[in-house]
């Protein structure tokens, strides 16, 4: 679908760069997300870098997920 994420990359400071099948690309901040719930153990910077892509969605091998919705509502284009 248009909103399937096609690549992430960590960065630092919990960021992940995403490219989104439509052609969208941009940095999306987790800082907000790391102190709710299952997401906390992404303060974990060697399993923040584990990110990866599941159906399209950005996932990390303990099951958090972030929404594609989300990603492309809360991304900064670059």
């Amino acid at each position: 679908m248009y909103w399937d994420v096609r690549k992430v990359v960590p960065l630092p400071a919990y960021q992940i760069y995403i490219e989104i099948a439509n052609g969208q690309k941009g940095i999306f901040d987790l800082t907000p997300y790391l102190d709710s719930g299952r997401f906390r153990e992404l303060k974990d910077v060697s399993y923040f870098k584990q990110v990866g892509i599941v159906l399209g969605a950005v996932t990390w091998p303990n099951d958090q997920d972030i929404a594609p919705e989300t990603l492309l509502s809360e991304m900064k284009p670059v």
